[in-house]
């Protein structure tokens, strides 16, 4: 029975390590869109190297929304949720770790990729704006994520669609939230980087799941069934 959780922890961390990287380590080079493909292309790896083991949730919310959906019970949502959150602290911790070796590099001034909004904090968008977006942005993706692996869909490319949908959602979104759609993506880098990232960690908690399970509903109550 572990074999999912671990599959769950591996991605989550992947994802956290390679997304999160992108901006701290190499954001100066690649700009917004290198930082957006590396979380679609974590995902899209993720997809293929753990799917047919956990279905490759790796996040709370797609976790949720898939249960919301009727197609999974919340007592083996429980597993994945607390794997995914422990993938995405030992992601940070992972990245915390190289990146505190250069010199010149602190949580405090370069932070960890964690998410937030406000003054100081990239576009400097209201709480409103982050908690719309983070709301419509995780409706959206669950509605990909759950349309994509549904009766009649293309399996096979499911991975491929999910992943270039999670980059076009940071395209739009990184300067106004960092983009979450994810508790755990957005938990393991808070703790590390204290202060206003966990004062503001509530919305990345509440925002994605309030998006995920109405994603869930919709698709529980067969409006978007393929005929």
């Amino acid at each position: 029975m572990m074999k999912k959780p671990l599959a769950e922890f591996i991605g989550t961390f992947t994802l956290v390590l390679f997304g999160c990287g992108a901006a701290v380590i190499a954001g100066g080079d690649i700009g917004l869109t290198g930082i957006s493909f590396a979380f679609g292309l974590a995902l899209i790896g993720m997809a293929y190297g753990i799917g047919s083991v956990s279905g490759c949730h790796i996040n709370p919310a797609v976790t949720l929304g898939v249960v919301a959906s009727g197609r999974m019970s919340i007592a083996d949502a429980v597993p994945y949720m607390i794997a995914q959150v422990a993938g995405s602290i030992a992601g940070a911790l992972v990245l915390m770790i190289i990146a505190t070796g250069k010199a010149d590099y602190t949580v405090a001034a370069n932070g960890l990729g964690q998410n937030g909004w406000g003054a100081g904090y990239l576009g400097e968008y209201t709480m409103a704006a982050a908690f719309v977006f983070e709301v419509v942005a995780t409706f959206l993706f669950l509605v990909f994520i759950l349309g994509a692996i549904g009766a009649g869909a293309p399996s096979a490319k499911a991975g491929l669609a999910i992943g270039l949908a999670l980059v076009v959602i940071h395209l739009v979104g990184i300067n106004v939230t960092g983009v979450s759609v994810n508790p755990a993506r957005s938990i393991g880098p808070a703790l590390f980087a204290g202060g206003t990232a966990i004062a503001q960690l509530w919305l990345f908690i509440v925002a994605p799941i309030i998006g995920a399970v109405a994603a869930g509903l919709l698709f529980k109550s067969g409006l978007l069934d393929a005929e």
